[in-house]
């Protein structure tokens, strides 16, 4: 009797979320997470993926910049990459922070691990100069990576009190629900791309 040979199943498309307290799920379960409610939509489109939660709360780009390898391991076969809210929050000199997040995509470039970028805007009390450079940094790295750029992360949640924390500045449940929402069109389509040139 000849054996069968079994179907070789294919593993899901591993995806880092690299990131800050937003990606992390500060002051949430771990299941309310933006990684997971992501992975969560992403599986219900019949998208065979494992989002893997690579959030530090309180982490800078420095910071990103500097547990990049650690944090991407051996498997990552995708990332999205969140980080430059601390920055802005703690008013660095936003040339620095471009350096930063442009390294952090050279080596993902490097590595041959395709991205999609998260954008952030600058608090409103920052004052007009600094959002004027701070603000740009993610459409103009977007067009040099020729990366999708999803241009705010808290597009939809700022301003809202249900979709916040108390402390105004992290997304409620809710508000990580409205999150996930508005960056599905976007990382559907990358994710339909990459299984094109794959």
């Amino acid at each position: 009797m000849i054996a069968l040979a079994q179907p070789v199943m294919a593993k899901p498309t591993r995806i880092v979320a690299l990131g800050d307290s937003l990606t992390a799920g500060y002051g949430l379960p771990a299941d309310a997470a933006f990684p997971v409610v992501l992975q969560k939509a992403l599986r219900e489109k019949g998208m065979d993926v494992e989002i893997v939660n690579g959030g530090v709360s309180g982490d800078t780009s420095a910071g990103l910049l500097a547990r990049l390898d650690w944090m991407l391991g051996d498997g990552a076969d995708a990332a999205i990459v969140e980080i430059g809210a601390n920055d802005m929050l703690r008013g660095f000199d936003p040339s620095d922070t471009r350096k930063n997040i442009d390294e952090i995509l050279d080596h993902l470039r490097e590595r041959k691990i395709p991205f999609l970028i998260a954008g952030m805007r600058a608090a409103p009390n920052l004052g007009g100069a600094y959002a004027a450079q701070f603000e740009p940094i993610y459409p103009t790295l977007a067009r040099k990576y020729q990366a999708p750029l999803y241009p705010f992360f808290l597009d939809g949640v700022v301003g809202e009190k249900a979709l916040q924390l108390p402390d105004g500045l992290h997304p409620s449940k809710a508000g990580v629900e409205r999150i996930v929402a508005g960056i599905l069109p976007l990382t559907e389509d990358w994710l339909k791309q990459l299984s094109k040139s794959n």
